[in-house]
């Protein structure tokens, strides 16, 4: 494990500069912890109260784990917050790819709970990382008490024609030319116009310097989710070009047990600073209510 990389020439040490000064940015303190699982080296944040109840963050993919984490800041101030470094992407975590399909990541986040002495947890995930949780809630139900699940991949996917006219050609120009003009273009679109400037030039860098991950996660199914019962809450952005409100919000409650709330935003993918806001206040009232 390990030995694979998905960085190009100079990325690893860019995008780890990025991750450090990211770190840097938040008031409070942060242990960084390395725990060893069977899929590889993970690279841990820890912060908040060590007597506050846990919860599990996971990054956005093909992000740094801080930008994303970064959205959820309030949690830290009542809850112990473990945030993991998805390995695989960008990070300190090893790199090697891990399947979001089969029962992979649950058991990877069963080692790391295992590790920390924590049996069960509440879970938010954004992107990517709320694929993760669902494979988590497929194979090990248990070990969430309940989970918030923001813009999340692992449902239903988006306009793909959209994607392709949107994301993936201007990425393809980007990547060509370095041209901000295409970058301006792709994180417009992610973000609805509010990407901040230190973000669009992390992503810019991602996308020059990283092998993309390009394997979604599994579409869940109802079958899967059979056995999973925990208070669930899911937020989507109307204007979300890969996940949007509109091909979730159907879907979400067809599969998902105990849904306790499907909250629609007028955002992008990326939240805005005003929609964070928004979303720190429901996380924060449906863990009150439910954990």
């Amino acid at each position: 494990m390990g030995k694979e990389t998905i960085y190009k020439s100079e990325g690893k040490r860019l995008i780890t500069h990025h991750y450090d000064n990211y770190l840097k940015s938040f008031d409070f303190d942060i242990e960084q912890i390395y725990v060893d699982t069977s899929y590889g080296k993970t690279h841990i944040l820890v912060a908040g109260p060590p007597e506050g109840k846990p919860i599990f963050i996971f990054q956005g993919g093909n992000c740094i784990n801080p930008m994303t984490l970064s959205w959820f800041l309030p949690l830290v101030d009542q809850y112990r917050v473990y945030a993991p470094d998805t390995i695989g992407h960008p990070g300190y975590s090893d790199e090697n790819r891990m399947s979001a399909k089969d029962d992979s990541f649950a058991q990877w986040i069963k080692e790391l709970m295992d590790y920390f002495n924590i049996n069960s947890s509440a879970f938010v995930g954004p992107s990517y990382g709320a694929g993760i949780i669902l494979r988590l809630a497929t194979f090990m139900p248990d070990k969430i008490d309940c989970s918030v699940l923001v813009s999340p991949a692992g449902i239903r996917l988006g306009s793909k024609m959209r994607m392709i006219k949107d994301i993936l050609l201007p990425l393809v120009l980007f990547k060509a030319t370095s041209s901000p003009k295409y970058l301006h273009k792709i994180t417009a679109t992610m973000s609805d116009n509010s990407m901040g400037k230190m973000d669009k030039k992390i992503i810019g860098d991602v996308f020059q310097y990283v092998r993309l991950e390009q394997e979604m996660p599994k579409l869940t199914t109802k079958e899967e989710l059979s056995h999973y019962s925990s208070p669930t809450l899911i937020m989507a952005g109307r204007k979300d070009i890969f996940f949007p409100e509109s091909k979730l919000n159907k879907v979400a409650r067809e599969i998902i047990p105990n849904l306790i709330a499907f909250k629609t935003y007028d955002m992008g993918h990326f939240p805005s600073e005003e929609h964070l806001i928004k979303i720190n206040g429901d996380i924060v009232e449906f863990l009150t209510d439910h954990y």
